[in-house]
């Protein structure tokens, strides 16, 4: 090759080069769906809506005109599939629907992770059934409702509990008397007192709301069976999503911090406006009471995580056991003193 051609293919690369690190960066989503679910646990994603929190802090950052769409699902296994189609960009559900998208798209072009925790609420397994004081008294007579059968955290967490009441390798035992109902379904039926189901394995307020009418008790509380406080919501959406839109992110995070705060500032204003957001027709008094329990934390911080993950890796629901609960979440949890 003559001086001159080594010339002008070098001029040509330094051209080439030039162009490519002037180029413009990557334009960051003009419009996003977010998913959510049923009940006052979810009251921080319904501030965010209400208020266009991800808009104001999207326009803050540069990112103008933000169009944020919002939908509701009742169970955390259809909205994990519209995720992965990419009909959403933010899912939000149980630990459990989490996990396993987890295990199941790590290191793929699909990899989900979390962004954070929403809160930490204890579950309850309520029943009307007057001759089941513990889980080994459930018969074929009975059902019990939960969001989502062998995959939502109720049902793990109902998995968790059978192996303690009934030994190692004995988690499904339960497994055969379980339906997959939405919350305000589940209630519905379990209060008719003419349904089949007998037992739902619920979430606030409608597991409050059933212990309010006679005959109804607990047999199972979520906290018992992870041995403390835990998640039970989470945010999560797909790597390649929190990649090219940092901005989006950093805008999702700071308004689901500013939702949280104006929680703990003020209960009874939560209260209220859970029950304006949401159309429900309970007592405002009742829903402060159920935000303020002590059991009851609206934090960004991971609880007991892990040990949902270990007890699905152990009895073979997913085939990568995280080493760490940060394996599961993006750096937006990961300096936060989780579990």
């Amino acid at each position: 090759m003559s001086l001159r051609k080594v010339a002008v293919f070098l001029s040509t690369l330094l051209a080439l080069g030039a162009a490519l690190t002037s180029a413009p960066a990557r334009a960051e989503l003009s419009e996003i769906r977010i998913a959510r679910q049923y009940g006052v646990s979810y009251l921080p994603l319904m501030l965010m809506q209400d208020q266009k929190l991800i808009e104001k802090h999207a326009a803050q950052l540069g990112v103008p005109n933000l169009k944020v769409s919002w939908v509701e699902f009742a169970g955390g296994n259809v909205m994990n599939d519209a995720l992965l189609s990419d009909s959403l960009q933010i899912a939000s559900g149980g630990v459990a629907p989490l996990v396993l998208l987890w295990a199941r798209t790590r290191g793929t072009p699909v990899e989900v992770k979390a962004l954070s925790a929403i809160n930490s609420m204890p579950l309850l397994l309520n029943t009307n059934n007057p001759t089941v004081k513990t889980l080994k008294d459930f018969t074929g007579k009975d059902k019990i409702a939960l969001p989502a059968a062998k995959v939502s955290i109720q049902a793990i967490t109902l998995q968790m509990a059978a192996e303690k009441a009934f030994g190692a390798g004995n988690q499904g035992q339960l497994d055969k008397y379980t339906v997959s109902l939405a919350h305000p379904d589940a209630q519905q039926a379990l209060l008719s007192g003419n349904s089949e189901v007998t037992a739902h394995f619920g979430s606030p307020p409608f597991q409050e709301q059933e212990l309010a009418h006679p005959g109804v008790r607990t047999v199972v509380n979520s906290y018992d069976v992870l041995g403390g406080k835990s998640t039970f919501n989470l945010v999560w959406c797909m790597t390649k999503f929190y990649q090219q839109n940092p901005k989006l992110v950093q805008a999702f995070m700071a308004a689901l911090d500013d939702a949280e705060a104006q929680i703990t500032r003020d209960k009874h204003a939560a209260a209220l406006a859970y029950l304006r957001i949401s159309k429900d027709k309970s007592n405002v008094a009742d829903i402060e009471k159920m935000i303020s329990s002590p059991d009851v934390a609206f934090t960004t911080t991971p609880e007991n995580t892990l040990k949902y993950a270990d007890f699905m890796a152990r009895t073979g629901l997913i085939k990568t056991k995280p080493a760490s609960w940060k394996d599961m979440f993006f750096p937006t949890a990961q300096s936060l003193q989780g579990s």
